[in-house]
Protein backbone atom coordinates (compact mmCIF):
# COMPACT_ATOMS: atom_id res chain seq x y z
CA UNK A 1 0.00 0.00 0.00
CA UNK A 2 2.92 2.37 0.54
CA UNK A 3 3.27 2.75 -3.23
CA UNK A 4 -0.19 4.32 -3.33
CA UNK A 5 -0.04 6.17 -0.01
CA UNK A 6 -1.20 9.79 -0.24
CA UNK A 7 -0.91 10.61 3.45
CA UNK A 8 -0.02 14.26 3.99
CA UNK A 9 -0.89 15.19 0.40
CA UNK A 10 -3.45 17.86 -0.48
CA UNK A 11 -5.45 17.40 -3.68
CA UNK A 12 -7.68 19.85 -5.55
CA UNK A 13 -10.19 18.04 -7.75
CA UNK A 14 -12.45 20.08 -10.02
CA UNK A 15 -15.87 18.75 -10.97
CA UNK A 16 -15.79 16.54 -7.88
CA UNK A 17 -19.36 16.79 -6.63
CA UNK A 18 -20.35 13.84 -8.82
CA UNK A 19 -19.17 11.35 -11.42
CA UNK A 20 -15.51 10.73 -12.10
CA UNK A 21 -14.33 13.67 -10.00
CA UNK A 22 -16.25 12.50 -6.96
CA UNK A 23 -14.89 8.96 -7.34
CA UNK A 24 -11.35 10.32 -7.55
CA UNK A 25 -11.86 12.43 -4.42
CA UNK A 26 -13.27 9.45 -2.52
CA UNK A 27 -10.38 7.18 -3.43
CA UNK A 28 -7.71 9.79 -2.78
CA UNK A 29 -9.21 10.42 0.66
CA UNK A 30 -9.25 6.67 1.26
CA UNK A 31 -5.53 6.62 0.50
CA UNK A 32 -4.81 9.37 3.01
CA UNK A 33 -5.08 12.63 1.08
CA UNK A 34 -6.90 15.72 2.18
CA UNK A 35 -9.17 16.70 -0.67
CA UNK A 36 -10.86 19.85 -1.93
CA UNK A 37 -14.28 19.28 -3.46
CA UNK A 38 -15.15 21.80 -6.13
CA UNK A 39 -17.87 22.34 -8.71
CA UNK A 40 -20.20 25.19 -9.57
CA UNK A 41 -22.89 24.59 -6.93
CA UNK A 42 -22.11 24.85 -3.22
CA UNK A 43 -24.71 22.37 -1.97
CA UNK A 44 -23.47 19.25 -3.75
CA UNK A 45 -19.84 20.11 -2.89
CA UNK A 46 -20.69 20.44 0.78
CA UNK A 47 -22.57 17.12 0.75
CA UNK A 48 -19.58 15.24 -0.68
CA UNK A 49 -17.13 16.93 1.70
CA UNK A 50 -19.35 16.16 4.70
CA UNK A 51 -19.60 12.50 3.73
CA UNK A 52 -15.82 12.23 3.40
CA UNK A 53 -15.25 13.92 6.75
CA UNK A 54 -17.72 11.56 8.40
CA UNK A 55 -16.02 8.53 6.86
CA UNK A 56 -12.35 9.49 7.18
CA UNK A 57 -12.32 12.06 9.98
CA UNK A 58 -12.79 15.79 10.37
CA UNK A 59 -10.49 17.85 8.22
CA UNK A 60 -10.28 15.31 5.41
CA UNK A 61 -12.24 17.43 2.97
CA UNK A 62 -13.39 20.97 2.36
CA UNK A 63 -15.85 22.33 -0.18
CA UNK A 64 -14.84 25.29 -2.36
CA UNK A 65 -17.36 25.97 -5.12
CA UNK A 66 -15.84 27.39 -8.29
CA UNK A 67 -16.77 27.92 -11.91
CA UNK A 68 -13.88 26.84 -14.13
CA UNK A 69 -14.89 29.52 -16.63
CA UNK A 70 -13.86 32.17 -14.10
CA UNK A 71 -10.17 32.80 -13.54
CA UNK A 72 -11.09 34.64 -10.34
CA UNK A 73 -13.02 31.61 -9.08
CA UNK A 74 -10.08 29.32 -9.76
CA UNK A 75 -7.69 31.64 -7.94
CA UNK A 76 -10.06 31.69 -4.97
CA UNK A 77 -10.17 27.88 -5.08
CA UNK A 78 -6.39 27.75 -4.80
CA UNK A 79 -6.23 30.49 -2.16
CA UNK A 80 -8.85 28.83 0.05
CA UNK A 81 -7.10 25.49 -0.30
CA UNK A 82 -3.85 27.00 0.89
CA UNK A 83 -5.62 28.80 3.72
CA UNK A 84 -7.18 25.54 4.92
CA UNK A 85 -4.43 23.03 4.23
CA UNK A 86 -1.29 25.10 3.65
CA UNK A 87 -0.29 23.64 0.29
CA UNK A 88 -1.33 21.95 -2.95
CA UNK A 89 0.40 18.68 -3.85
CA UNK A 90 -1.99 17.24 -6.41
CA UNK A 91 -4.19 19.01 -8.93
CA UNK A 92 -6.84 17.09 -10.86
CA UNK A 93 -8.37 19.06 -13.74
CA UNK A 94 -11.53 17.04 -14.21
CA UNK A 95 -14.33 19.56 -14.85
CA UNK A 96 -15.22 20.08 -18.50
CA UNK A 97 -18.01 21.32 -20.77
CA UNK A 98 -19.74 20.03 -23.87
CA UNK A 99 -22.78 22.16 -24.73
CA UNK A 100 -23.15 20.86 -28.29
CA UNK A 101 -23.84 17.48 -29.90
CA UNK A 102 -23.74 17.37 -33.68
CA UNK A 103 -21.53 17.98 -36.72
CA UNK A 104 -18.98 20.78 -36.57
CA UNK A 105 -20.80 22.54 -39.39
CA UNK A 106 -23.63 23.32 -36.99
CA UNK A 107 -21.73 24.52 -33.93
CA UNK A 108 -22.01 28.20 -33.02
CA UNK A 109 -18.95 30.30 -32.31
CA UNK A 110 -20.03 30.76 -28.70
CA UNK A 111 -20.43 27.01 -28.19
CA UNK A 112 -17.05 26.28 -29.74
CA UNK A 113 -15.35 28.96 -27.64
CA UNK A 114 -16.98 27.64 -24.45
CA UNK A 115 -15.66 24.14 -25.12
CA UNK A 116 -12.14 25.36 -25.84
CA UNK A 117 -12.13 27.85 -22.95
CA UNK A 118 -13.44 25.44 -20.32
CA UNK A 119 -11.63 22.31 -21.45
CA UNK A 120 -8.22 23.77 -22.31
CA UNK A 121 -7.66 27.34 -21.15
CA UNK A 122 -9.20 26.84 -17.70
CA UNK A 123 -6.89 23.85 -17.18
CA UNK A 124 -3.95 26.06 -18.11
CA UNK A 125 -5.12 28.71 -15.64
CA UNK A 126 -5.48 26.33 -12.71
CA UNK A 127 -2.22 24.52 -13.42
CA UNK A 128 -0.40 27.85 -13.65
CA UNK A 129 -1.74 28.75 -10.20
CA UNK A 130 -0.59 25.58 -8.44
CA UNK A 131 2.59 24.69 -10.32
CA UNK A 132 4.96 27.31 -8.85
CA UNK A 133 4.79 25.91 -5.29
CA UNK A 134 5.13 22.36 -6.60
CA UNK A 135 8.22 23.32 -8.60
CA UNK A 136 9.70 25.11 -5.62
CA UNK A 137 9.24 21.98 -3.46
CA UNK A 138 10.49 19.75 -6.29
CA UNK A 139 7.43 17.57 -5.98
CA UNK A 140 3.92 17.54 -7.40
CA UNK A 141 1.42 15.74 -9.59
CA UNK A 142 -0.95 17.31 -12.11
CA UNK A 143 -3.63 15.16 -13.70
CA UNK A 144 -5.89 16.21 -16.57
CA UNK A 145 -8.95 14.07 -17.18
CA UNK A 146 -9.10 13.99 -20.96
CA UNK A 147 -10.93 11.39 -23.06
CA UNK A 148 -10.36 8.72 -25.69
CA UNK A 149 -12.31 11.16 -27.84
CA UNK A 150 -9.04 13.05 -28.18
CA UNK A 151 -7.49 10.02 -29.86
CA UNK A 152 -9.96 9.61 -32.70
CA UNK A 153 -12.58 11.41 -34.75
CA UNK A 154 -16.31 11.55 -34.17
CA UNK A 155 -19.15 13.08 -36.17
CA UNK A 156 -21.19 14.03 -33.10
CA UNK A 157 -18.77 15.38 -30.47
CA UNK A 158 -16.02 16.72 -32.70
CA UNK A 159 -15.42 20.00 -30.88
CA UNK A 160 -15.21 18.22 -27.53
CA UNK A 161 -12.72 15.76 -29.02
CA UNK A 162 -10.60 18.60 -30.36
CA UNK A 163 -10.40 20.07 -26.85
CA UNK A 164 -9.46 16.72 -25.36
CA UNK A 165 -6.73 16.19 -27.94
CA UNK A 166 -5.35 19.58 -26.95
CA UNK A 167 -5.27 18.44 -23.32
CA UNK A 168 -2.90 15.62 -24.29
CA UNK A 169 -0.56 18.16 -25.85
CA UNK A 170 -0.89 20.48 -22.86
CA UNK A 171 0.29 17.64 -20.64
CA UNK A 172 3.21 16.83 -22.94
CA UNK A 173 4.37 20.43 -23.10
CA UNK A 174 4.07 21.00 -19.36
CA UNK A 175 5.82 17.70 -18.64
CA UNK A 176 8.84 19.12 -20.46
CA UNK A 177 8.61 22.44 -18.64
CA UNK A 178 8.04 21.07 -15.14
CA UNK A 179 9.98 17.80 -15.35
CA UNK A 180 13.34 19.22 -14.22
CA UNK A 181 11.59 20.24 -10.99
CA UNK A 182 10.11 16.77 -10.44
CA UNK A 183 6.54 17.87 -11.16
CA UNK A 184 4.69 15.30 -13.25
CA UNK A 185 1.86 16.11 -15.66
CA UNK A 186 -0.28 13.33 -17.09
CA UNK A 187 -3.70 12.72 -18.61
CA UNK A 188 -6.26 10.04 -17.98
CA UNK A 189 -8.25 9.14 -21.08
CA UNK A 190 -11.48 7.44 -20.04
CA UNK A 191 -13.72 5.62 -22.45
CA UNK A 192 -17.47 5.84 -22.09
CA UNK A 193 -18.25 6.10 -18.36
CA UNK A 194 -21.69 6.01 -16.74
CA UNK A 195 -21.89 9.64 -15.61
CA UNK A 196 -24.51 12.35 -15.99
CA UNK A 197 -22.05 14.24 -18.20
CA UNK A 198 -22.04 11.40 -20.75
CA UNK A 199 -25.70 10.47 -20.36
CA UNK A 200 -26.55 11.31 -23.97
CA UNK A 201 -24.16 8.55 -25.05
CA UNK A 202 -25.50 5.75 -22.85
CA UNK A 203 -29.03 6.56 -21.67
CA UNK A 204 -30.75 5.22 -24.79
CA UNK A 205 -30.48 1.39 -25.03
CA UNK A 206 -29.84 1.46 -28.79
CA UNK A 207 -27.11 4.07 -28.41
CA UNK A 208 -25.58 2.08 -25.58
CA UNK A 209 -25.61 -1.09 -27.68
CA UNK A 210 -23.83 0.69 -30.51
CA UNK A 211 -21.34 2.20 -28.08
CA UNK A 212 -20.37 -1.12 -26.52
CA UNK A 213 -20.64 -3.55 -29.45
CA UNK A 214 -16.98 -3.14 -30.40
CA UNK A 215 -15.60 -2.81 -26.88
CA UNK A 216 -13.79 -5.97 -25.73
CA UNK A 217 -15.34 -5.79 -22.25
CA UNK A 218 -18.78 -5.23 -23.86
CA UNK A 219 -19.84 -2.59 -21.37
CA UNK A 220 -19.30 0.99 -20.30
CA UNK A 221 -17.24 1.89 -17.25
CA UNK A 222 -18.16 3.14 -13.81
CA UNK A 223 -16.65 6.33 -12.31
CA UNK A 224 -14.78 4.36 -9.66
CA UNK A 225 -12.93 2.49 -12.42
CA UNK A 226 -11.17 5.75 -13.32
CA UNK A 227 -10.29 6.68 -9.73
CA UNK A 228 -7.52 4.10 -9.37
CA UNK A 229 -5.67 5.58 -12.31
CA UNK A 230 -5.72 8.97 -10.60
CA UNK A 231 -4.42 7.51 -7.33
CA UNK A 232 -1.62 5.83 -9.27
CA UNK A 233 -0.62 9.04 -11.04
CA UNK A 234 -0.74 11.08 -7.83
CA UNK A 235 1.26 8.64 -5.72
CA UNK A 236 4.82 7.37 -5.67
CA UNK A 237 3.63 4.41 -7.77
CA UNK A 238 3.55 6.80 -10.73
CA UNK A 239 6.72 8.71 -9.90
CA UNK A 240 8.45 7.95 -13.23
CA UNK A 241 5.47 8.71 -15.45
CA UNK A 242 4.98 12.10 -17.05
CA UNK A 243 3.58 13.55 -20.25
CA UNK A 244 1.50 10.44 -20.86
CA UNK A 245 -2.13 9.58 -21.56
CA UNK A 246 -3.30 6.64 -19.45
CA UNK A 247 -6.17 5.07 -21.41
CA UNK A 248 -8.91 3.41 -19.34
CA UNK A 249 -11.60 2.39 -21.82
CA UNK A 250 -12.45 -1.29 -21.60
CA UNK A 251 -10.38 -1.84 -24.72
CA UNK A 252 -12.42 0.47 -26.97
CA UNK A 253 -9.39 1.99 -28.69
CA UNK A 254 -7.54 -1.24 -29.46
Amino acid sequence: MSLFDLSGKVAIITGSSRGIGKAIAERMAEHGARVVISSRKAGPCEEVAAALNEKHGAGTAIAVPANIASKEDLQRLVDETRAAFGRVDVCVCNAASNPYYGPLAGISDDQFRKILDNNIISNHWLISMVAPEMRERKDGAIIIVSSIGGLRGNAIIGAYNISKAADFQLARNLAHEFGPDNVRVNCIAPGLIKTDFAKALWDDPKTLERSTAGVPLRRIGEPDEIAGAAVYLASSAGSFMTGQALVVDGGATI
